[in-house]
Parts: structure tokens; C-alpha cells; sequence
């Protein structure tokens, strides 16, 4: 049996991910909001509307693991600085599907290749085979806990 006193958070998984995860997100973070002045949801959610429109929001939370409040209120947030319009429902406003502006279309043209050249750096230091060995990783823990 573990007991509390063998947790190591220096090398707890969950909370190495976490820390991981966050130090990515904020480094990222500095190419969208210097340039566009985005925050993490706004970034994920004209990322996901730039690879995947038109989509809905509500396809977006699925998708992104997003919580729906969060999705509303970056949905909210780029409609109002212009990058996003909605379509037509009559129903469900998450049930509309977001498309891209024109400017939104530009800010996701401008900021794509960043991204990818950002995540590109990131790896940098491993060889193909670490990368390779990387990815497996992470698709086999996302299959084991995102269902």
C-alpha cells in the first residue's frame, strides 16, 4: 500500500503535467496576447475556428474539453473585437456555427504559423524518435482518460 509519505510531487505525474502544461500555455500565450491581446480561451477557440469552421460552440467544447462558460464568454469576446461571426439558429445559440471574419481570418493566418513554429521549438531539443515515443505517450493517456 502507498502511503502519503511516499508522494513525491517532483515526481508525481499529474502534477508534473500540470506544471508543464501551464508553463506551455504561457509561453504560447505571450505570441497571441502581445500581438492580439487573446487570452487562452480566445486563442483556443479562434484556433479551433480556424482548422475546423464553420463549427458550433458547442462542438467546440467537445472537442476542446473546454468548459461551455468559458467557450461562451471567448465566443463573446471575439465577436466583439470582429473575428467571429455567428449563423443562423433559432434554437440554441451554442447550436449556430461560428465562422471566422475577415479579420479573424487574417489574426488566424498571422498567428498559425507562430504557434506551429513555437511547438516546433519546443521539441527541438529531442530527436525523432523522443518525439515519436512523446506523442504515442500522450495518446495513450488521453485514450485512457478522455472518453
Amino acid at each position: 500500500m502507498v502511503k502519503a509519505a511516499d508522494l513525491d510531487l517532483d515526481r508525481f505525474l499529474p502534477y508534473r503535467l500540470d506544471i508543464l502544461a501551464e508553463a506551455v500555455s504561457r509561453a504560447l500565450s505571450r505570441i497571441y496576447k502581445e500581438e492580439y491581446g487573446l487570452a487562452v480561451p480566445e486563442w483556443r477557440v479562434l484556433a479551433h475556428l480556424g482548422q475546423y469552421a464553420p463549427i458550433t460552440a458547442k462542438a467546440i467544447v467537445a472537442h476542446s474539453r473546454m468548459h461551455k462558460t468559458k467557450v461562451s464568454r471567448a465566443v463573446a469576446e471575439l465577436e466583439r473585437i470582429g473575428f467571429v461571426r455567428r449563423g443562423d439558429s433559432d434554437e440554441d445559440r451554442r447550436e449556430e456555427p461560428l465562422v471566422l471574419t475577415a479579420k479573424g481570418k487574417a489574426a488566424y493566418d498571422d498567428l498559425a504559423p507562430k504557434a506551429a513554429e513555437f511547438a516546433r521549438h519546443l521539441l527541438d531539443d529531442l530527436s525523432a524518435a523522443e518525439r515519436k515515443t512523446l506523442e504515442n505517450a500522450i495518446d495513450r493517456l488521453l485514450a485512457k482518460l478522455v472518453r
